[in-house]
């Protein structure tokens, strides 16, 4: 118990900053470019997660219960480049790099509620695979509409949960020097790193939390796709093994482009140069949900049919409101 001490602590007085100092890129000249390339790729973001969300709520054929997780995926990602982008902007385009206590524990609070919350959906993801290519026959019954929205109610429960937890523990630290957070944004190491008292607490949360919601969510989905590929692999032709892969293959984009970026960042910890961890950190926010949307339509037979006969209703309905004006 000793070890939470400073951190349960009754009779402790907490010294709290009214408010920090983000610091973003050091010694790079010409970086307001970068923020603004991060602008329009977040205009992308919008527009193509706003799509995908349109076209599985007006599409039929598009309520399944996978389509009920990429919808969750979509949404995600919509919002949460809108938590980071408007105020990295703000803050660094604007010259507005103060942000007081409270507002900085709530902009962390959810920018790692929706970093976290991808890797959970991933997870949801190939539960979806695992169960429609190894258990062909058994996918009606056991990813049924219900299942599918209690599994990713219980990730957002959980994903809360965590992220309650990492903000209470930053609550009993104590900032009596510098108030210089070097980073882009309300960053969990960099904040804690600040306190004059002892951040053991959040320390070990870190780690549990990184070993929780992202080693743990890897582990789950490499295993299944261990299974997919056994799976696979006891199929006949070489024909049905590329035709069962291919089902798998915007998923795996997904697992690619989120975890190799987010793990460096994480595991590396201390040790990575700050500009480094902040380029790699505002990649891995703000490009997978972009990427995406992008991803699935290209690569999802169900989504690009879908949008090509909303786009033929669409040119249908203009070029007869144009008859009609005539």
């Amino acid at each position: 118990m000793d070890l939470f001490n400073s951190a349960l602590g009754k009779n402790i007085t907490f010294v709290r900053p009214a408010y920090f100092i983000i610091t973003g890129f050091v010694g790079i000249p010409n970086i307001k470019y970068y923020y603004v390339f991060l602008f329009f790729v977040y205009i992308i973001s919008v527009l193509a997660n706003t799509a995908v969300m349109g076209v599985i709520c007006l599409d039929h054929n598009l309520r399944t219960p996978k389509y009920i997780a990429v919808f969750n995926l979509a949404m995600m990602d919509l919002l949460g480049n809108s938590v980071i982008v408007p105020k990295v902007l703000d803050i660094f385009l604007f010259n507005h790099p103060q942000i007081s206590y409270n507002d900085c524990l709530t902009f962390l609070f959810f920018c790692y509620l929706c970093l976290f919350m991808q890797a959970l959906n991933l997870v949801a993801l190939s539960y979806d695979r695992v169960i429609a290519i190894v258990y062909p026959l058994h996918y009606p019954v056991k990813v049924t509409h219900r299942f599918m929205i209690s599994l990713i109610a219980s990730l957002w429960v959980f994903a809360i949960t965590v992220m309650l937890l990492v903000v209470g523990l930053l609550t009993r630290l104590s900032f009596c020097q510098s108030v210089v957070i070097k980073s882009y944004i309300c960053d969990h190491g960099p904040i804690y790193r600040l306190a004059c008292n002892d951040y053991t607490p959040s320390y070990v949360i870190g780690w549990i939390v990184i070993a929780l919601v992202l080693w743990l969510p890897l582990t789950i989905v490499l295993m299944s796709y261990i299974c997919i590929g056994y799976a696979l692999a006891k199929l006949a032709t070489v024909q049905e093994r590329m035709k069962g892969f291919k089902t798998c293959t915007a998923h795996l984009s997904l697992v690619a482009i989120y975890f190799i970026p987010v793990l460096i960042t994480f595991t590396l910890g201390a040790n990575i140069d700050p500009n480094a961890r902040i380029i790699n950190l505002s990649l891995t926010m703000v490009f997978p949900p972009m990427l995406n949307p992008i991803i699935y339509v290209l690569q999802t037979r169900e989504i690009k049919e879908s949008l090509k006969k909303l786009l033929r209703i669409i040119t249908r309905y203009k070029i007869q409101k144009v008859r009609f004006k005539k």
